[in-house]
């Protein structure tokens, strides 16, 4: 990179930082040193933008937009359908598939470092290595030898470790499926998950320190978001959900179907229509209160709004329903808007509580949400 290219990087990372400050975030001196110091160009040689008719066009270091699309706080998708050669492809124009792999939305990766409450000496397991970006930070922040990063992708691992060199760290990174952790340099105090999971992988509880803490985040579409773990030493944890919301892309092992072909395997199927005063905004905006406790009653459920502006909901045993201008048409063997709208009216009675009063517990026999406190009667499975 030229000289003028690295004094740009410099300032636009400090301007990514101070906006990030700008907007709420706390940053303790420890993780704002490292946000300013690492160069996050340097872990995204290139990163897909998608356009307007929904195909992904490759952005390099040879473009003029590269530089700022790199310090912009948003995440950076790096790999589309698991598939390098997609980007091969890219370099001809734009090319269309679904994200696989990304660098993280700076904001979210500063809140989920902040709840990991890391301290010196600590160990930290991260899975999902993608860039090697989040890795270079708690590099920064705890040195090369505490810090362990995996990924399920080979060659994913690879660029990491190769991103990691060129700028100095050199943590453990080592390609293998996050759900069984790392077990050679365990026990762990620490232990991030970078993509989101289903269920808590009990692995992560017992290659954890007891009183460490596990940070990640839930792969549901309704009713995602953070999670922190204290592991009890016993093959047991019992942690919070987390007031932020966060999204990530689900740990390989923990995909479930598109929702695309959801959606395609129910079109055209026998509809009840009818009215509803429950909107899709209300369901499904991260930003409203209920959309949480909605993901509660509707697990497995996907939601998708198409191209005539209507939001579809549908679930791998063929119940769907669509709802248009306060009208809804459900199908299937359940009526998933029905529902929706019970949970809506649970959630009133139980005084329309926000994400940070649920709590969950993981043990080999079970994993469940619970409100305000483990021994609530209160308690929805967490599959």
């Amino acid at each position: 990179m030229r000289a003028d290219q690295e004094n740009q990087a410099q300032r636009r990372r400090g301007r990514m930082v101070d906006e990030m400050v700008a907007d709420g975030l706390l940053l303790d001196p420890a993780w704002r040193a490292a946000f300013e110091a690492v160069p996050r160009h340097a872990f995204l040689p290139w990163l897909f933008e998608q356009q307007r008719d929904g195909s992904w066009r490759l952005v390099t270091e040879a473009d003029e937009s590269w530089l700022p699309a790199v310090y912009r706080n948003r995440v950076a998708i790096t790999q589309l359908n698991g598939d390098e050669s997609l980007r091969r492809l890219a370099v001809d124009g734009p090319v269309r598939g679904t994200p696989t792999c990304s660098s993280s939305e700076p904001a979210i990766m500063a809140i989920m470092l902040a709840a990991l409450d890391v301290r010196d000496g600590d160990t930290v397991l991260e899975i999902g290595a993608g860039t090697g970006y989040n890795a270079a930070l708690l590099c920064h922040r705890l040195g090369d030898s505490a810090v362990t990063t995996v990924d399920v992708d080979p060659a994913i691992a690879v660029r990491a470790a190769e991103h990691l060199a060129a700028v100095g760290f050199h943590p453990t990174c080592v390609a293998t499926d996050g759900a069984l952790g790392y077990p050679l340099n365990a026990p762990y105090d620490r232990v991030l998950g970078t993509c989101s999971v289903s269920t808590i992988p009990l692995a992560w509880l017992a290659q954890t320190a007891p009183g460490g803490h596990i940070v990640t985040t839930l792969n549901r579409q309704i009713g995602a978001g953070l999670v922190k773990l204290t592991p009890d030493g016993n093959g047991r944890a019992i942690g919070r959900v987390l007031p932020e919301d966060g999204r990530f892309m689900p740990l390989r092992a923990h995909r479930g179907p598109r929702v695309s072909e959801l959606v395609d395997q129910v079109r055209g199927s026998q509809a009840v229509d009818r009215l509803t005063d429950l909107t899709a905004t209300q369901l499904l905006r991260p930003a409203e209160r209920f959309e949480f406790f909605a993901g509660l009653s509707l697990p497995h459920v996907v939601a998708w709004r198409d191209t005539h502006g209507d939001t579809w909901l549908a679930h791998p045993d063929g119940s769907w329903a669509r709802y248009s201008r306060h009208s809804v048409s459900q199908g299937g063997p359940r009526r998933l808007w029905n529902i929706a709208e019970d949970a809506h009216t649970e959630w009133h009675t139980l005084g329309r509580p926000p994400r940070e009063r649920f709590g969950l517990t993981v043990g080999p026999d079970r994993q469940e949400f619970w409100l305000d406190s483990p021994d609530s009667p209160d308690r929805w499975p967490l599959d």
